[in-house]
């Protein structure tokens, strides 16, 4: 069963309004899923006769985790206890729309420079593959000393009629290969590493992760789980490895008598950056984490913007040039020794 960001946001949404108005819970449930596209109705018509049998809305929702996260469910499991559930949906709903807008702004900002090189790649693929394989009879035609450049083109093109039919495959599957070899947990560990140290897309990643970090701590926090606790659902809700490995370092500081900010400030977890420990450590000496992570959170989201406007500025001219510098150098490949024959037959 596949349930979309959408619904999760609308089932948050209106069962929050409706406890809130003091509607009964079978009877809110029953009303969402009315409302609800089929499949999330379905969901909850299920999540509803466990109600109906005595069962909490969080015992519930856990039923399903592949739909309902960690996060989700303990905010809801919190609101119960606490009687807050109204208000926990509220923010419920609040954080999952944040974390949808933020994980769409990280989008964004990679998808320009993938496409492009997608594109560069699969057009250079083509004509590597289907036409400069007919140009060499032609040039190999001519009774001339070709220049460095279109012997470097009918190299490639040889190449390319001899071996293309597996080189690119070949390609292709090393592409496969490397996306099955991050399933390991050791290679995903080594990439996600890597990839916070690349310029530009690492700030994106990096800021990203650390809007989710704020974001979904101060919810926690907020909701009144305890740090440790919260540091532990915050820590399933992270997708850079390093982040969580660096975090769960810290969540086991944490539980050992240090403050969150003393755990974080590590030479070996530079990804967290002085301004979030600092005011982390602020926010715990102050008694107000939760407005200082909400702080962070918005800190976070306006930086990615910031960083996503200043990668696609550096880097639309940047494809464009070696894009440019290719094509005039297969054009000057093409056209040169034409010119040299031309030449020569004038002479």
């Amino acid at each position: 069963m596949r349930i979309s960001v959408e619904d999760k946001l609308f089932l948050t949404r209106h069962l929050s309004t409706m406890i809130k108005a003091g509607v009964p819970m079978d009877e809110a449930l029953m009303t969402v899923a009315d409302q609800a596209s089929p499949d999330l109705a379905k969901l909850i018509n299920k999540v509803k006769a466990d109600v109906d049998n005595g069962k909490s809305l969080g015992e519930s929702f856990g039923k399903y985790p592949k739909v309902f996260d960690r996060f989700f469910i303990s905010l809801v499991k919190a609101g119960e206890v606490s009687g807050t559930l109204e208000e926990n949906l509220g923010f419920l709903a609040e954080q999952m729309g944040k974390n949808f807008a933020l994980r769409r702004k990280v989008q964004g900002a990679l998808i320009y420079p993938i496409l492009v090189l997608s594109a560069t790649f699969l057009m250079g693929t083509g004509i590597s593959w289907f036409v400069l394989p007919k140009l060499i009879d032609m040039f190999s035609s001519f009774d001339i000393v070709l220049p460095l450049s279109t012997r470097i083109l009918m190299g490639f093109a040889f190449f390319m009629r001899d071996y293309g039919i597996i080189a690119v495959p070949g390609v292709f599957g090393l592409i496969l290969l490397f996306l099955m070899l991050l399933r390991v947990k050791k290679v995903r560990r080594a990439w996600d590493g890597w990839v916070l140290s690349i310029p530009f897309i690492g700030k994106v990643v990096e800021y990203g992760e650390m809007g989710k970090l704020s974001r979904n701590l101060g919810t926690l926090l907020k909701s009144g789980l305890p740090v440790t606790e919260a540091l532990k659902v915050t820590i399933d809700t992270m997708s850079n490895l390093k982040f969580i490995d660096d975090l769960n370092a810290v969540k086991k500081e944490v539980e050992e008598g240090k403050s969150v900010s003393a755990a974080m400030i590590n030479k070996k977890y530079p990804e967290f950056g002085k301004l979030a420990t600092r005011m982390i450590g602020v926010g715990e000496k102050s008694g107000n984490l939760e407005e200082m992570l909400a702080y962070l959170s918005v800190y976070y989201d306006e930086e990615i913007d910031n960083v996503s406007k200043n990668l696609t500025t550096l880097l639309e001219p940047v494809l464009l040039l070696i894009i440019g510098l290719v094509v005039g150098f297969v054009a000057v490949a093409i056209i040169s020794p034409i010119y040299t024959m031309v030449g020569s037959v004038g002479g």
